[in-house]
C-alpha cells in the first residue's frame, strides 16, 4: 500500500492538484462564505501562475540539478547503473519501445560504456501493473542499449524494483553476486540528489553520472531582454510539469528520510 499512497497523496500537494482542491473549496463556499471562496480562488491563481512560470520552475529545478554536475573527466568504475523512469513499453500501437523525456539515461549509459568507463551496464526498473503495465523497464532500456551497440552479455537487469529505494536494494544484490564494487550511477540530474543518497545508504560506492539536464547555464530566465522576460512570466504547461517534478523530489527526500532510506 505504501507504493499506492506514495503515488496518490502527493497529487494533492503538487501545484495542479492543490489548485484543484482550492477551486473545489471555492465552489462549495461561493454562496454562503464568499470571503473564503475569494481567498481560495486567489490562492489557486497564485499557485498555478507561480509554478508555471519560468522564474519559479527553473530555480526549483536548478536547486536539484546543479547539486551534482557531470565529473570531468568521468572516472572508470566496475559497472554503470541506470535507473528506470525513461521508457514506455512497446504496447500497441507503439511499433517499438518509446523513449520518454528522461530517455537520456540508457543513451548516456551506452555512451559511457563505449567510452570504456565500465564493462557492464545494470538496468534497474520494473513496471507497476496497475499503471498500464508492460514489459519491465529494465528490458526496454536494454533494447535501447543493444541498439546502440552494447552486447547483450554485458547488460544485467533488475526487472522488479518499483521505486528508487528498491532500485538500490536490488542493484546491491546484483553487485554482490557479480563481485562488482564501484558504479557510475546514471539518472536524471533532477533525480540524482535523492538517488545518490539512497545508494550510499545501502553501502554502494556510487559516483554520480547525471544526465537529462533541463537547466543549462546561463539560464534564459536570467536574460535582460524584455521578450525573454515576458515569456518567462507567462504560464506554461511544460514549466508546470517541471515544477511538479522538482516538488516530487523534495517530497521524496523528506519521506525517504523519515523512513530511514537515506
Amino acid at each position: 500500500m505504501f507504493l499506492f499512497f506514495s503515488k496518490l497523496l502527493p497529487i494533492f500537494i503538487y501545484p495542479l492538484g492543490l489548485t484543484s482542491v482550492l477551486m473545489i473549496v471555492a465552489l462549495f463556499t461561493l454562496w454562503k462564505r464568499p470571503r473564503i471562496a475569494a481567498i481560495s480562488i486567489l490562492l489557486a491563481l497564485v499557485v498555478i501562475l507561480s509554478f508555471s512560470s519560468g522564474y519559479v520552475s527553473k530555480r526549483l529545478a536548478r536547486s536539484l540539478e546543479w547539486q551534482y554536475l557531470p565529473p570531468e573527466p568521468v572516472p572508470t568504475a566496475d559497472a554503470i547503473v541506470v535507473l528506470g523512469g525513461a521508457m514506455r513499453s512497446s504496447i500497441p500501437p507503439r511499433p517499438w519501445v518509446d523513449v520518454m523525456d528522461s530517455g537520456d539515461r540508457p543513451l548516456y549509459a551506452a555512451h559511457l560504456y563505449h567510452e570504456g568507463k565500465a564493462p557492464v551496464i545494470v538496468m534497474s526498473g520494473g513496471r507497476i501493473g496497475w499503471k498500464n503495465g508492460g514489459t519491465p523497464e529494465s528490458s526496454d532500456m536494454a533494447i535501447i542499449a543493444e541498439a546502440m551497440g552494447v552486447p547483450a552479455e554485458d547488460i544485467l537487469e533488475d526487472p522488479t524494483s518499483l521505486n528508487t529505494y528498491e532500485n538500490a536494494v536490488n542493484v546491491k544484490q546484483i553487485l554482490e553476486r557479480e563481485n562488482l564494487n564501484t558504479v557510475l550511477l546514471v539518472t536524471s540530474a533532477l533525480h540524482m540528489p535523492r538517488s545518490l543518497r539512497i545508494f550510499e545508504k545501502q553501502g554502494i560506492e556510487a559516483i554520480a553520472a547525471p544526465t537529462d539536464y533541463r537547466i543549462a547555464y546561463p539560464s534564459s530566465s536570467e536574460s535582460t531582454d524584455w521578450r525573454a522576460t515576458l515569456i518567462e512570466i507567462l504560464p506554461n504547461a511544460d514549466r508546470l510539469e517541471y515544477s511538479t517534478r522538482a516538488i516530487k523530489e523534495y517530497i521524496g527526500l523528506v519521506v525517504y528520510r523519515l523512513r530511514g532510506w537515506l
